[in-house]
C-alpha cells in the first residue's frame, strides 16, 4: 500500500496509448506513391486490421449523443480534419474528403500484464486496438485502450508506469527487463495467448541494436503492428516503420477513486509526470527536489473543478505533454458516466485534443528526419544524387505547406475546457517551437535549391550570350552583302547538300567549341570592357582563353 496515500482505492482504471510510427515511403505498381491505408485494406484477407466506415453511430444508423458532443466541442476547421464533409455517394458509411483514416482490429481482448517480480497478474480488458493514419504523411499512430477495475493506487502507477514501453531500457542482474513489464501477453476471446512479450531476452536486444543501431522493437508490440513490419526487422513487407520519438509512448489515463481527497500531493506529482508508485522507504518526499515541482499546480494542473461544488466535484486534470490524466470521485455518477459525463469527454473530446497535439508533434519530427537524410544521401560528385535530393527538398517543402494549411492548428476549440488541456499539451511538448524550427531548416533548403537554381540560369545566359557575341561575326560578315558568297543556286541538289552538311558541322564545332570556351571567353569580354585595362592586359586575357590552368 502506498505510504503516500493509504487506502485509496481505484474503482475504475483506464490508459489509453497513443504511439506515433513513421511510415518508410513506399510505391505502387505504377510507380506512383501509395496509400499505407489502401495497401493494408489490400492485405485484407492477411491482415486483422477493417477499416472504421462509420464509429459514430448505434446499432440502428442513428448518430450518437456522445459523438454529437465531442464533434461541437472543435472549431470547424478542425472538424473537417477530424470528420471530413460528410459520407460518401457509395453509401457505406466511410467519411468523403477525410484526411483521417482509421483502421481496427477486434481480435485482441484482454491483456494480462505483470509489472515485477513476485507481483500478481492484472488483467486488463481491451477497449479497442486502431491505427490512425494520414492524407500526405507518412505517418500512423497505434491507438491502444485498456481499462480495469478495483486496483490499488501503486498498482495503477505501476501499470501507468511500464505499460506502453516499445522496448526494455535496461536489465537488472537477475536478466530481468527494469521499467517496462515484466511480462505482458495479449489475449483472445477464449482467453488463449496470441503473443507475449520477449522484453527479457537481452542478447536478442542488444545484438539488433549492434547490427542495425536501431532499437528493438518488443514482440508483442510488433506482433500487434502486423502485417506493418519494423524497417529493421528484416522482415519482408511493404508497409515499413520507424520509431519516430522516445520509446515511451504517450498516454492518456482515467483514475476513477473512491476517495480523491486522499491522494497526497507527492502521489499527483507521480502521477502527472509518470513516475511510478513511490518507495516505501521515502513516504515523506517528493519525487524530486523541491526546486524543480515546486511550481507544480501552476505548470501541470488544471484544478477549475478541484472542489466541492459542480457536477462532478474533486476531480482534477493532470498534463505533462507526454500524459494526460484525470482524476475523480468513483461516487460521482457524473464522472463515471460513459454517455454525458466527465468519462465520456475522456474518452473523446480529451483523446482527440491529445492526439491533435502528439500528431502536430510527430509530424514535424518527420519532417525533420527527412531533411536529415536527404542530406546523408546527398553526394554533390554524383548528378543523380544531386537530383533526388533536389526532388526530396521540393517534395518536402510541398507536404509542408500541405501540413501547415490542412493540420497546423494553435486552437481547437472555444470551449474553456478542451481550449485549456489543449493549449497546456501543446505547450509542454513545445510543437509551437518546434514547427518553427522545422520551417526555418525546410525554407533554408528551399532558398538554397532556389539560389543554385538562378545561379545555374545565371550562367546559362552567359553562356548564351558569349556564343551570340562570337557568333554575331561570322553573321554580319557573311551578311554584309545581301548575297550569297557561293553561287550555288543552280547546282545540282546533291551538290547543294554536301555544301550545306560541310557548313552546318562546322558550325555546329565552332559553336560547341565557343560554349566549351564561353566561361573563359566570358571573362575576356569583362577585361575587353573595362577601359582601365591596357591594351597588353587585353591581348593577355585573349591569350587565357587557351591557356590550360587559366581557371
Amino acid at each position: 500500500m502506498s505510504p503516500e496515500s493509504p487506502h485509496v482505492c481505484v474503482k475504475q482504471f483506464r490508459q489509453v496509448l497513443l504511439w506515433p510510427l513513421r511510415l518508410m515511403p513506399v510505391r505502387g505498381s505504377e510507380g506512383r506513391h501509395a496509400k499505407p491505408w489502401q495497401l493494408l485494406a489490400d492485405m485484407a484477407e492477411a491482415s486483422p486490421w477493417r477499416e472504421v466506415v462509420d464509429e459514430y453511430s448505434d446499432g440502428s444508423g442513428r448518430f450518437c449523443e456522445r459523438h454529437y458532443n465531442e464533434f461541437v466541442s472543435f472549431l470547424p476547421y478542425v472538424q473537417r480534419f477530424l470528420y471530413g464533409e460528410g459520407h460518401s455517394p457509395s453509401g457505406t458509411g466511410a467519411t468523403a474528403g477525410s484526411p483521417m483514416r482509421v483502421f481496427r482490429r477486434s481480435d485482441v481482448k484482454g491483456l494480462r500484464a505483470v509489472t515485477h517480480p513476485g507481483a500478481a497478474p492484472v488483467m486488463l480488458d481491451i477497449a479497442h486496438v486502431d491505427l490512425y493514419f494520414f492524407l500526405d504523411l507518412d505517418l500512423v499512430l497505434l491507438n491502444v485502450e485498456v481499462s480495469g477495475s478495483d486496483l490499488t493506487l501503486p498498482q495503477a502507477q505501476d501499470l501507468l508506469y511500464r505499460f506502453g514501453r516499445a522496448y526494455p531500457a535496461s536489465w537488472d542482474t537477475a536478466g530481468h527487463a527494469q521499467h517496462c513489464l515484466l511480462s505482458a501477453e495479449w489475449l483472445g476471446h477464449q482467453g488463449q495467448v496470441l503473443a507475449q512479450s520477449d522484453a527479457s531476452q537481452r542478447e536478442v536486444f542488444m545484438a539488433h541494436v549492434s547490427q542495425h543501431r536501431a532499437p528493438r522493437v518488443a514482440a508483442h508490440w510488433a506482433w500487434l503492428l502486423e502485417p506493418m513490419v519494423g524497417d529493421h526487422s528484416g522482415k519482408a513487407g511493404s508497409l515499413r516503420y520507424r520509431m519516430i520519438e522516445y520509446y515511451r509512448m504517450p498516454q492518456l489515463a482515467f483514475l476513477a477513486v473512491d476517495r480523491p481527497r486522499d491522494v497526497s500531493r507527492n502521489d499527483f506529482i507521480r502521477l502527472a509526470l509518470v513516475l511510478g508508485p513511490a518507495d516505501v522507504r521515502s513516504d515523506s518526499r517528493t519525487p524530486y527536489a523541491e526546486a524543480q515541482p515546486g511550481d507544480f499546480e501552476k505548470r501541470f494542473c488544471y484544478d477549475r473543478f478541484w472542489g466541492e461544488g459542480g457536477a462532478a466535484p474533486h476531480t482534477r486534470y493532470l498534463c505533462s505533454g507526454h500524459s494526460l490524466l484525470v482524476l475523480g470521485d468513483a461516487n460521482s455518477a457524473f464522472f463515471v458516466c460513459p454517455e454525458r459525463g466527465v468519462l465520456a469527454q475522456f474518452r473523446h473530446q480529451h483523446f482527440l485534443l491529445f492526439l491533435i497535439a502528439h500528431f502536430q508533434k510527430a509530424a514535424l519530427l518527420m519532417f525533420s528526419d527527412r531533411l536529415a537524410e536527404a542530406l546523408k544521401n546527398l553526394d554533390i560528385a554524383d548528378a543523380a544524387s544531386v537530383r533526388a535530393f533536389k526532388r526530396t527538398i521540393r517534395n518536402s517543402f510541398a507536404s509542408f505547406l500541405r501540413f501547415t494549411h490542412r493540420y497546423w492548428f494553435h486552437d481547437i476549440s472555444e470551449q474553456g475546457q478542451v481550449r485549456a488541456l489543449f493549449r497546456l499539451c501543446a505547450g509542454h511538448l513545445e510543437v509551437d517551437s518546434l514547427y518553427l524550427e522545422v520551417k526555418e531548416r525546410i525554407g533554408e533548403m528551399n532558398n538554397y535549391l532556389d539560389a543554385d537554381s538562378l545561379r545555374r540560369q545565371a550562367n546559362t545566359v552567359v553562356r548564351l550570350t558569349v556564343v551570340t557575341i562570337f557568333g554575331l561575326i561570322g553573321t554580319v560578315t557573311t551578311g554584309f552583302l545581301g548575297m550569297n558568297l557561293l553561287a550555288e543556286a543552280d547546282a545540282p541538289l546533291s551538290r547543294k547538300l554536301w555544301i550545306f552538311a560541310i557548313v552546318f558541322v562546322l558550325t555546329l564545332v565552332l559553336t560547341f567549341y565557343t560554349m566549351g570556351k564561353s566561361k573563359r571567353l566570358s571573362d575576356f569580354l569583362d577585361v575587353l570592357s573595362d577601359e582601365r585595362a591596357t591594351t597588353w592586359q587585353k591581348f593577355s586575357a585573349l591569350g587565357l582563353v587557351w591557356r590550360r590552368n587559366a581557371d
